[in-house]
């Protein structure tokens, strides 16, 4: 676009936000008006609830609103991951029941995927979704949910036939989770966190018009919920948690209350992703800076750690040039990993024994040791490094798909990872 259009469309903003924008207003209130007016997620459609601009003028609009502190669209969770796949799968009905109330953060969204025998065969999933008199009755078991204590909505994978190879048979489903039969429980880590949950589903039922896309779909539905989630990983490489506006007034006091809430299962990700940021700080408060081996280690993790930023904001900018999913997603997150196994291998050589200390007299008041228990999650979460590895050599270098057995095969004549 032009610098013109991009003035013409920064003026229009600016115009609206000065005759809208109120920070004593109610939040949802202020972001119902912003979801219909179409600045909230300009390049969004014109029919759903955006202005259909490109992704530089779509950034030029959201630069408008930092200027003035004006608060955005509710963006926390995984509610940008079930408007991506809506908006790629879902029907008109789906769209106008969720989408909306997506911008405001009138609900919260939980992803219902790994199960305790399939976690990273995400395709074995052996919940089931079955139709009876009009309606899908589901039974199984989730694990490892982040959220889904406090969710409204799941996105829900679960099996709908048997008869068929295992990636055939899946189907995509919204799910309400606060009904009889949905069981919520939280899942303490070592860490001491409780950021994840296990879901039980015990005749619980699923309208058939929350079936997204065709039955059967799942499997191509679900890649995008995947695809969406794994850029998000290689973004948010040491990042922690939005904090919201310092200002004052009614709608900051809201954003930050529902940060709180919305944000606290992820409170421990920075430590997770490792804090390579904190590697050279630590080393001189520790009298190490000038150890020559630890100062080696420092300068690959810190090579590794920038190189790792650098492919996260080419893939950003290739998202902002309009061009689709792809899996450069995979690279991020994989990427992810090495560094936070290397900064915690750092952080040890660092701080020694006094790493696996916790409490007011430990290093950083046990952040140290919070990193060293947290760091192996990053190899697992959002799916593990062996699955990125495969998507690298098979999407990107071209190389041959890994030999899987019973991909040929009825589901049900394929040996399950459970005791029977």
């Amino acid at each position: 676009m032009s610098e013109a259009n991009e003035e013409t469309v920064r003026a229009e903003v600016r115009k609206w936000l000065e005759a809208n924008w109120d920070p004593d207003i109610d939040l949802v209130q202020w972001r119902s008006t912003l979801a219909d007016s179409g600045w909230g997620m300009p390049t969004w459609p014109k029919e759903w609830y955006g202005k259909g601009l490109s992704a530089v003028l779509g950034a030029a609009v959201e630069s408008e609103f930092r200027k003035i502190g004006a608060i955005g669209v509710a963006r926390s969770g995984v509610r940008l991951l079930a408007a991506a796949t809506l908006f790629e799968h879902g029907s008109d009905f789906l769209k106008q029941k969720f989408l909306r109330r997506i911008l405001t953060g009138e609900d919260n969204w939980c992803q219902l995927f790994s199960e305790p025998g399939s976690g990273s065969d995400l395709a074995g999933a052996m919940t089931r979704a079955d139709l009876k008199d009009g309606k899908y009755i589901i039974n199984g078991q989730k694990v490892w949910t982040t959220s889904a204590h406090h969710a409204q909505y799941g996105l829900l994978l679960a099996r709908t036939d048997w008869n068929v190879p295992k990636h055939q048979g899946l189907s995509y489903f919204i799910i309400e989770i606060e009904q009889p039969g949905v069981t919520v429980q939280p899942l303490r880590q070592m860490n001491g966190h409780a950021s994840f949950n296990q879901v039980f589903f015990t005749d619980a039922v699923v309208a058939p018009e929350y079936l997204v896309a065709k039955l059967g779909d799942g499997w191509k539905v679900a890649t995008t919920t995947l695809m969406h989630e794994r850029r998000g990983a290689a973004d948010g490489i040491a990042a922690g948690p939005g904090q919201g506006s310092k200002r004052v007034g009614k709608a900051y006091d809201q954003e930050r209350a529902e940060i709180a809430i919305t944000m606290e299962p992820y409170r421990w990700y920075p430590q997770r992703a490792g804090r390579a940021d904190l590697v050279i700080e630590r080393a001189k408060a520790a009298g190490k800076n000038n150890d020559p081996v630890i100062r080696q280690e420092i300068a690959k993790l810190l090579t590794m750690y920038n190189a790792a930023q650098w492919t996260a904001r080419r893939a950003r900018a290739a998202q902002q040039m309009g061009r689709p999913q792809g899996p450069e997603g995979s690279l991020g997150k994989l990427v992810g990993s090495h560094v936070a196994r290397a900064s915690s291998n750092v952080h040890t050589l660092i701080n020694d024994a006094d790493a696996m200390l916790t409490g007011s007299d430990s290093p950083m008041n046990g952040v140290i040791a919070e990193i060293l228990v947290s760091t192996p999650a990053a190899s697992i979460a959002g799916g593990t490094d062996e699955i990125q590895r495969n998507i690298i050599a098979e999407r990107v270098l071209g190389m041959p798909k890994e030999p899987v057995t019973g991909m040929d095969r009825p589901f049900k004549d394929v040996p399950k990872n459970t005791v029977s």
